[in-house]
């Protein structure tokens, strides 16, 4: 019988996840914690990455294993916050063994928030440990919350046609009480599409200039339209470096370090159904895979619905945003926008 699931990556055992964030400042981070060990992985392809320890994750290094990995508002400054994470992990003598050291192995991720809030109060060491201390393996909180706090979408005319995003998460049983698991945080200069119907559901909205109103419309402004514009071409500039999706998949599945590396990979599919455009110079996109080894399965079964439920993960990071700061979200819009 397939097991009953939350829709949720902690749906996955052994996989806890913890929010903390400022929400004075608009800033936050969230931690996917596997204490017991995960085979890890990354595939990073936006032009403008924000990482740590990701070069460990390769196949032909050494480290297999990983105990968390951190998802962090505060644009580079954010990277602080995995050390709290590597405090927590060490006062519980979880690590990589090196002599009679225990090295906690946490790569982390970042997107840019500083737009929105306080661009002077990034999470740290200590949002990073009380994220640890709030980590469960109940269905983490979705929307506004963590990493999500201050994530924005619809960028290419600045914040003055943006709306807010968050963070998501969803699972899937794929047979065999093989279960795949996402959380992703939804920061990007794009918008978000559902894949099932071609409509966007979060992203730029058009704006007025004088008497004319720029984008496709009548609500959203449909960023790769206006890109084809002049238009487009004079405001991309105001969006750089202020973009990215972030996020882990995660699987009770039994993988090698070079299966899991292609898990991530695949999963960059599901950004690329949902987000429009993706994976461009101005993005970060970045995706880790955990596997905790309990169930045997094809990599190629895994791959393929880890890209669904990363899609899936993106969706409700747009739906479950509440608006915030005087963007709107797409919960928030008159029109029927569907539900998840």
């Amino acid at each position: 019988m397939p097991t009953k699931l939350n829709n949720a990556i902690t749906d996955i055992p052994g996989i806890r996840v913890g929010h903390a964030q400022d929400r004075e400042a608009l800033t936050g981070c969230t931690v996917v914690l596997c204490e017991k060990g995960a085979m890890g992985g990354v595939d990073q392809r936006g032009g403008a990455p924000g990482t740590r320890e990701t070069d460990a994750l390769h196949p032909l290094h050494l480290v297999n294993v990983v105990h968390a990995v951190v998802l962090s508002g505060g644009s580079a400054f954010g990277l602080d916050s995995a050390s709290g994470v590597v405090r927590y992990l060490e006062e519980r003598g979880v690590g990589f063994a090196v002599r009679e050291v225990r090295v906690p192995i946490v790569p982390a991720a970042i997107l840019f928030d500083l737009g929105i809030g306080r661009a002077d109060v990034r999470p740290g060491p200590d949002m990073g440990y009380r994220a640890c201390l709030e980590a469960s393996a109940d269905p983490p909180a979705e929307g506004n919350v963590g990493v999500g706090t201050g994530a924005t979408v619809g960028k290419i005319f600045g914040m003055a046609g943006a709306m807010k995003a968050g963070v998501g998460t969803a699972s899937l049983e794929i047979g065999r009480g093989v279960i795949v698991g996402a959380i992703a945080a939804v920061n990007v200069f794009g918008d978000v599409v559902d894949p099932n119907t071609g409509r966007i559901v979060a992203g730029a909205r058009c704006v007025k200039k004088g008497p004319l109103k720029i984008g496709k419309g009548p609500y959203f402004a449909d960023t790769q339209h206006v890109m084809r514009t002049l238009v487009g071409r004079t405001v991309l500039g105001f969006a750089a470096r202020e973009n990215t999706v972030i996020g882990v998949v995660a699987t009770n599945a039994r993988l090698d370090k070079e299966q899991v590396n292609k898990v991530a990979q695949m999963a960059q599919d599901g950004l690329a159904r949902t987000i429009r455009p993706a994976h461009t110079m101005l993005d970060g996109d970045t995706v880790f895979t955990l596997a905790t080894g309990e169930k045997r399965a094809d990599v190629n079964i895994v791959g393929a619905f880890a890209a669904e439920v990363f899609a899936q993960a993106i969706l409700r990071a747009a739906m479950k945003a509440e608006p915030l700061a005087g963007l709107p979200s797409a919960a928030s819009l008159d029109q029927d926008l569907g539900s998840l």
